[in-house]
C-alpha cells in the first residue's frame, strides 16, 4: 500500500521526531531543504500537514535525511546556547502573503522581538495585523523561521504553537543567554 501511494503521490517527505527541551518538534525535508519544523502538538498540527502534502504533492515516510540531520545538529547547538543563526535551506510552503510574512520573519535578529503591528509595518501592511498574526501562527519552519520572536503590542507573550511557556523558555535562551540543553 505505501508504495502504491509513492507511485501516486510521487513525491516523500522524510519526516523524524526531535525531541527538543521545550517540547517535541516534528522535522521534515523535501528533496534538499527543510519544510517542516513544527511542535508535534500543536493545534493546527493536521492543517499543516494537508498543506504540505497538497502541495507538494508528497506523502509522508518516517526516515532522515541530510537536511534533517543538519537541521538537529543546529537546532542542539541553538539550544546549547552555541548558535545564534541557521545555516539550512528552507522550503516556505503557502501562500504569497503568507511566505512574505515567513520570510520577514527571518529578519528578526537573535535575541529581539517584534510585535505583529511593527511585523505588518515592515511588510508596508500597517491595517493587516490580523493577518500578519494568522500568517505566523500558520508558520510550519518553527524556531528556523523564528515565530517565536513575535509578540502582542504590549509586550506580552501571546500565541504560540508550542504553548507560551515554550515561547518564554525560546526568548529566555536568547534574550537572557540560558542554554536550555
Amino acid at each position: 500500500m505505501e508504495d502504491k501511494r509513492k507511485e501516486i503521490v510521487g513525491n516523500v517527505i522524510r519526516i523524524q521526531r526531535y525531541h527538543s527541551p521545550c517540547g517535541d518538534l516534528m522535522l521534515g525535508s523535501f528533496e534538499d531543504r527543510l519544510c517542516l519544523c513544527d511542535w508535534a502538538v500543536e493545534s493546527h498540527r493536521d492543517i499543516v500537514d494537508r498543506r504540505l502534502r497538497k502541495v507538494l504533492k508528497a506523502c509522508y515516510e518516517e526516515s532522515t535525511s541530510e537536511v534533517i540531520q543538519k537541521a538537529i545538529k543546529q537546532l542542539n547547538e541553538y539550544f546549547n546556547g552555541e548558535r545564534t543563526a541557521f545555516e539550512v535551506p528552507l522550503l516556505f510552503v503557502g501562500t504569497d502573503f503568507q511566505k512574505s510574512v515567513w520570510y520577514k520573519l527571518l529578519d528578526i535578529p537573535y535575541g529581539s522581538t517584534v510585535s505583529y503591528g511593527e511585523l505588518a509595518k515592515q511588510l508596508d501592511m500597517p491595517k493587516a495585523v490580523r493577518a500578519v498574526a494568522a500568517a505566523n501562527g500558520a508558520n510550519a519552519i518553527s524556531i528556523f523561521a523564528p515565530c517565536h520572536r513575535v509578540i502582542g503590542s504590549n509586550h506580552t507573550l501571546v500565541g504560540y504553537g508550542g504553548g507560551l511557556p515554550a515561547k518564554k523558555r525560546l526568548l529566555d535562551l536568547e534574550i537572557n543567554g540560558k542554554p536550555l540543553l
